[in-house]
């Protein structure tokens, strides 16, 4: 078991991002920071996921600059960490190694320690650029396996499986299957391993098999990352410190549970009853929550929660806690030490309900699936006015993951895969096969063009899909770099004026164009009022000159361009 546990704090990236679309604005970030600073986390999870593009498209803020505030502040109290996708980044495309390297570069030197890696089809080759470019730069390369389950399939689709003498999968996502992959890491370079459990799908006696497999197997630190979503993450968290867990991801009270990662609070009393040293000022953090309250209030229209936010608890005396919830602590760490999974769930579920944090939800523990897939789905099929055929979605996902090479759903292949079957889905409303429609992106990912998928696809299904039966890898070749044109409405002047803008425009096209433009609106806006209030000045002291003087003036050409031509004009013109 762990004697000291390091907490990596989500609050001002995934924290916000899971429960209020990333809606934080910077004026809101600085209000924590000092406290943050002197909270003493061992590192803070400040950018990377959908940071970057949600400031730029919904509070007209620079990424970039915020990176840097949040450094000046926090300085070497935390280490700063950002999220990437390997060779996608941020995007839904594959990039070019150059832009790779430019964008690991910058975001290291505005700030960034740990860069966290994670790739949507545990692709090592696709981390392989990341990892180089990050440690060449002096950065920590936390890589990450993203745990998914094998596609759930019901009776009759596995009756009508046998009938047709095709084949389903056997198991695919075992612990060797993550094991392996966490190897293949720590040989390419990886400073620490993350578990990411991005749906919160890892119930509490995976987490203590996964963990204790990877500490077995890999000589490094192991960063338990987990969702409170289906109900599993407290508990998960729980095994996952008994059974060797380096570091756990947390958020502070206000921005934890639900679909965010486990309260840091719940996360601190179970390490004192454990007698672990556990990261963070509890008087500070008291503080820190009480401010997020507000900030959380202040996001209220964003928060799918809004009706029921989750009381304080207060861990600068653990002797003041209720004595059932005390009895709760206690005996869920009983029951985690048993390996009594359903007592473990219970004591943790009546925890949260005793703190108001949202239930279990259901609908995804059971279809097994990432909530933002879910909550896609039912959007797409809202937008359609079909509603009625999220079912028929949900129990279509399996086949269509199996057909694209049974990929992890993670952003952005869940959202591929989970587009694709509401598309197979319509098509059979209509009386069409599947497949009829097929999104340019699920086209890429049959092709191969995202990477090795954990199967093979069907090169007949290939075929069918893509018109060609041959895997299609990406090369660098494929990428075309957005236009960059001077702008005859802004003195000649480009969009992207500098490598971060540029990489914001490689990486963000249709946000980072407008959000460029609208700055330089801002520029020459601001030239064109300073102008006219220099050119009003130069006229106020013409006018006040004899005729002589207004002569020699004009000819020496004192005002120089364009203020002396314009006042040549106003003299011919009689104004």
């Amino acid at each position: 078991m762990t004697k000291h546990l390091k907490i990596r704090d989500l609050t001002l990236r995934d924290g916000q991002q899971s429960l209020f679309a990333t809606r934080m604005n910077q004026s809101q970030v600085d209000r924590t920071l000092e406290l943050f600073k002197e909270a003493k986390f061992y590192a803070m999870e400040v950018w990377g996921g959908a940071v970057p593009d949600s400031v730029m498209r919904y509070l007209h803020e620079n990424p970039w600059h915020r990176l840097e505030k949040i450094n000046e502040v926090i300085g070497d109290s935390s280490k700063l960490t950002a999220l990437s996708r390997g060779r996608n980044l941020f995007g839904y495309n594959p990039y070019p190694d150059k832009i790779i390297e430019g964008f690991n570069r910058n975001a290291i030197k505005s700030g960034i320690d740990i860069m966290r890696i994670f790739d949507c089809l545990n692709d090592t080759n696709n981390m392989v650029s990341t990892i180089k470019y990050v440690k060449e730069n002096g950065g920590i390369a936390d890589c990450s396996i993203c745990y998914t389950v094998d596609p759930k399939f019901t009776r009759k689709q596995r009756m009508q499986a046998f009938f047709s003498g095709k084949k389903l999968p056997g198991k695919i996502f075992t612990i060797d299957y993550f094991v392996e992959k966490a190897k293949k890491l720590q040989k390419l370079g990886a400073d620490m391993i993350t578990i990411k459990d991005m749906a919160g799908l890892v119930p509490p006696h995976v987490a203590a098999e996964l963990v204790k497999a990877l500490k077995d197997n890999c000589n490094l630190p192991v960063d338990y990352h987990t969702h409170c979503t289906p109900g599993y993450g407290v508990a998960s968290a729980l095994m996952a410190i008994l059974n060797g867990a380096d570091i756990i991801d947390t958020t502070v009270t206000p921005f934890g549970g639900g679909t965010a990662a486990p309260p840091y609070e719940f996360i601190y009393v179970f390490a004192k009853k454990l007698g672990i040293e556990i990261d963070g000022n509890p008087k500070v953090i008291s503080k820190l929550s009480d401010v997020l309250y507000e900030i959380r209030k202040e996001l209220s229209e964003f928060d799918n929660y809004r009706d029921k936010l989750p009381k304080k608890l207060d861990i600068t005396d653990l002797s003041k806690l209720p004595k059932e919830v005390d009895e709760y602590f206690d005996k869920a760490i009983e029951a985690a030490r048993k390996n009594n999974e359903a007592a473990l769930l219970d004591y943790v579920h009546k925890i949260e309900n005793y703190y108001d944090y949202p239930a279990p939800n259901e609908m995804v523990k059971n279809a097994e699936i990432p909530g933002g897939m879910y909550s896609n789905m039912r959007a797409q099929l809202k937008t359609l006015g079909l509603d009625n055929l999220l079912d028929k979605v949900l129990l279509t996902v399996p086949t269509v993951r199996i057909a694209a090479g049974c990929p992890p759903l993670v952003t952005p292949t869940s959202q591929i895969v989970g587009g694709e079957a509401v598309n197979c889905v319509v098509d059979k409303s209509k009386g069409l096969p599947f497949y009829t429609n097929n999104s340019v992106q699920y086209i890429n990912l049959v092709k191969g063009k995202y990477g090795e998928t954990p199967i093979p696809v069907d090169p007949e299904f290939r075929k069918m899909i893509c018109g060609d039966e041959k895997e299609q890898p990406f090369k660098e070749e494929d990428y075309k770099e957005p236009a960059n044109p001077p702008l005859p409405e802004y003195g000649g002047e480009k969009a992207a004026q500098s490598e971060r803008d540029m990489l914001l425009l490689q990486l963000f096209p249709a946000v980072a164009e407008p959000f460029l433009k609208s700055w330089l609106e801002i520029k020459y806006e601001r030239l064109r009022s300073e102008e006219a209030e220099r050119y009003r000045k130069a006229r106020e002291e013409y006018e006040a000159m004899t005729p002589e003087q207004k002569t020699a003036r004009l000819m020496q050409g004192l005002y120089g361009f364009p203020w002396s031509s314009d006042l040549m004009d106003d003299e011919k013109n009689g104004n």
